[in-house]
Order: structure tokens, then C-alpha cells, then sequence
């Protein structure tokens, strides 16, 4: 029997076999391990005395960008230190090539196809959508790949879906996450394919949307699997050789799922949770809002913001609603004040603020406070996410988001698309 993308991945990478299958305890090499805020806040990567590669290390701080305490800025006096201990040359600290960790990554090619990328936070995976084994880890995890250059997984079972058509012009892929996390449930353990003739209709920034929401789904790595198009866009951006990985034609795969796109719509998740509690936008209408978001590394996008332009065009935000806008990346920013995207969104009275985690890790530039509503469209709507315990999280695509804050209620984004 043959394997899946994400077990040609593992085993090609594996120091001590050239297969894998489910059940499997597989010690890897790691061929890019990212570093960010969070590990240099407590100060402890200070006593790191060695690193197994600088060039496979990248170094990134995205959650409190600018630092939001002293804490947080003694934490990037401890990352600068780092860099310069060790010679660290892919660092994005501040200024023109600071970013969210995940889109910093995609934008300059770090996720190599076929290669393994480990890093602390839980989004990582990402950078599936390039064909990489991509994972969040713990800290005792992230401090070994980064001194001895290796770590270990537990091979799961893979869920492959099998896309095919196009989708509508009001529906986005995280309406297609939606429907997944709705419909199918949890996929704890698992690893998650993607793959069908209908991804070529997909954007490089939409897969990453899928793949980064993956995590939501409680899955171990969220891949797709190559084409052309992503084959291209990796190599624009990074000029190291690499070897997709595609999976065999007799892969063994614990469920293949069909999903068209053509058939999806707009979806809400109600608060709390994002697994089988979606509804379509049009049975959620009328929920008042105190705050609408579109950021994070699942919505920070270029296209994303160009939705929200789209939908703020001529029109202002209700009064009374809070709209916060976050690019993935400061590159994103200056593309979309040259596109003309920030003037429209700040003239229709919502905010702009730099690259960072922000609002969606609830930790500042944008945190809730009792009993108020937000939709957001970034990765987690959890109790207490972002803010005060009390207050409801719902989550809808870009559009959905933008269309409720026009309206100061969750809306169904159809009629402001023209």
C-alpha cells in the first residue's frame, strides 16, 4: 500500500527509515524551525549555548508588534541578542519585513515543498499549503530543533479532500473551513489532504487559509498536495532546491471526501466554538455588533483586504460597531495603501493597525470587554480568546465581517458584493 503527501514527507525526512505508516513513532529531521515573541518573552532562550544550523533557523515577532509592556520589549532585546549571538540572517524583528510568523514564511518561500517546518505557535501548519509538514511544537520541542536539529512525530491517519468546481463570488475559503469544521467534525490525530481538480481555481492565499485553520480542526499536519501554481510561487520567492512530495496513486487514506465548491455559501460560526456550530449568514442576521475583525495569519491577506475595500466602497461603518483591520505582513501593507485599499477603509471610519497577532490572540489593538459581540474572521472564537470571558465570538469570512460592520449586525455579505 502507498502513502499519503504528508507520510512521503515524514519518511523522506526520517533518519532511521524510508516508509512510515499510521501508529508510527518517526524521529525527523527539521529543516526550518521559526522562532518567535512568545518563546523570547520568558527571556530562557538567553541560555541557548549552541544552534545545530543557522541558516535553517528564521526568527520572527508578530504577537505584540509593537511591544505592548515591558515584558514584551525585554522579550525583543532577547530576540535581537539571539540573531546576533548566532548569526541568525532570517530575522524579522521590525520595520518593511516584520510580520505575522505563518505569512512571513509564506511570503519569502521559508516552506519549502516536501521539507518539515516546525514552530511554537499552534498555526503553523499553515505552511501546508506549500506541501511542507508543517507544526506547531512545544517549547522543549522547539529548543531541540533548534540545537539538535531534529524532532519526532506520531504518524496519524490521513482525511484527503477531494475538491472540485469553483466557488460562488460571495464565498471565500473560510466559508469552505466552515462547512469542514461544521459537517465533519473534529479530526484529532489525523492529518488532513487536500487535493481534486479544484484547487487550481484556489489562490496561494486561500489554501493557507484552509491549511491555517487546520489546527481548529485539531488535525496533526494540514497539507495540499502540489501544482504548478504553488510549485511557482515557492520558486519566485526562494531559489533552494526541493522535492514535492505527491502521494501514491494507492495511498491509504482513512476517508476521501468529496466537497464542491460551487455548492458553498457564507457560514457563521455561533460563539464558542467552530466545530458543528456554523449556520448560514442569513440564519444569524440581526446579532448586534460592538466589534467587527479581519486579521490574523488565516485573514490577513492581500485578497482579504481587497474583499473589505470592496465591501466598504461608498459606504461607512454603523455607528457604535468597532472595525479593526490587521495586515498579515508590513509588505501587505504597503500593497494595499498603493492598491488604494487603506484610504477606502479608513474613510469608511474603520482602523488600520500595523502587523501583528493583535486582536486575534486577545492580547492588545483590539481586546473585548464584558458582554460585548464581535465577528471576527481570524482563526479562534473561543470563550475569553479575545477579551473578557462574557463576550460572544463569531466568525465569518472577510466579507461576512465587512458587511456587518456597514450594517452594526452579522450580514450576509451577498447584496454588498454587488
Amino acid at each position: 500500500m502507498g502513502m499519503t503527501a504528508i507520510e512521503k514527507i515524514l519518511a523522506r525526512a526520517a533518519v532511521d527509515r524510508d516508509a512510515v505508516r499510521p501508529g508510527d513513532l518517526v524521529v525527523v529531521r527539521v529543516d526550518t524551525a521559526v522562532l518567535y515573541d512568545n518563546n523570547f518573552t520568558p527571556g530562557l532562550w538567553r541560555d541557548v549555548l549552541k544552534v545545530h544550523d543557522p541558516d535553517r533557523v528564521v526568527v520572527v515577532m508578530d504577537h505584540r508588534v509593537p511591544s505592548m509592556d515591558i515584558n514584551s520589549a525585554t522579550g525583543w532585546k532577547t530576540a535581537r541578542a539571539f540573531v546576533e549571538k548566532f548569526g541568525i540572517e532570517r530575522h524579522h524583528l521590525f520595520g518593511e519585513n516584520q510580520g505575522i510568523s505563518h505569512v512571513v514564511v509564506a511570503e519569502n518561500g521559508y516552506a519549502l515543498p516536501g521539507t518539515v517546518l516546525v514552530c511554537g505557535d499552534s498555526h503553523t501548519c499553515s505552511a501546508g499549503a506549500f506541501n511542507c509538514a508543517a507544526r506547531g511544537t512545544g517549547y522543549p520541542d522547539m529548543v531541540y530543533a533548534v540545537t539538535k536539529g531534529e524532532t519526532w512525530f506520531r504518524v496519524g491517519e490521513t482525511v484527503r479532500y477531494e475538491f472540485t468546481g469553483a466557488m460562488p463570488a460571495n464565498v471565500s475559503t473560510k466559508d469552505v473551513f466552515l462547512f469542514l469544521a461544521d459537517h465533519y467534525g473534529e479530526h484529532a490525530g489525523m492529518n488532513v489532504e487536500f487535493g481534486g481538480p479544484g484547487i487550481a481555481s484556489l489562490s496561494i492565499d486561500a489554501r493557507r487559509t484552509l491549511t491555517t485553520m487546520g489546527a481548529e480542526l485539531s488535525a496533526e499536519f494540514a497539507t495540499f498536495e502540489p501544482d504548478e501554481a504553488m510549485l511557482d510561487y515557492v520558486r519566485a520567492r526562494n531559489d533552494a532546491p526541493f522535492e514535492a512530495q505527491y502521494p501514491d496513486a494507492d495511498a491509504d487514506y482513512a476517508d476521501i471526501r468529496t466537497v464542491d465548491l460551487a455548492a458553498m455559501e457564507p457560514l457563521v460560526a455561533l460563539p464558542d466554538a467552530v466545530l458543528n456550530n456554523a449556520k448560514p449568514a442569513g440564519a444569524v442576521t440581526g446579532v448586534r455588533l460592538d466589534q467587527c475583525f479581519v486579521g490574523s495569519c488565516a485573514n490577513g491577506t492581500i485578497e482579504d483586504i481587497a474583499t473589505v475595500a470592496q465591501v466598504l466602497k461608498g459606504r461607512k461603518v454603523a455607528k457604535g460597531t468597532r472595525f479593526l483591520v490587521t495586515p498579515g505582513t508590513q509588505r501587505i501593507y504597503l500593497e494595499a495603501v498603493k492598491a488604494g485599499y487603506v484610504e477606502t477603509i479608513l474613510e469608511a471610519g474603520a482602523v488600520f493597525t500595523p502587523a501583528t497577532c493583535g486582536a486575534c490572540s486577545g492580547a492588545h489593538m483590539g481586546v473585548l470587554g464584558p458582554d460585548e459581540a464581535c465577528i471576527t474572521a481570524s482563526t479562534r472564537n473561543f470563550k475569553g480568546r479575545m477579551g473578557d470571558n462574557s463576550a460572544k465570538i463569531y466568525m465569518g469570512s472577510p466579507a461576512t465581517v465587512a458587511a456587518s460592520a456597514v450594517a452594526g449586525e452579522i450580514s450576509d455579505p451577498t447584496p454588498f458584493l454587488g
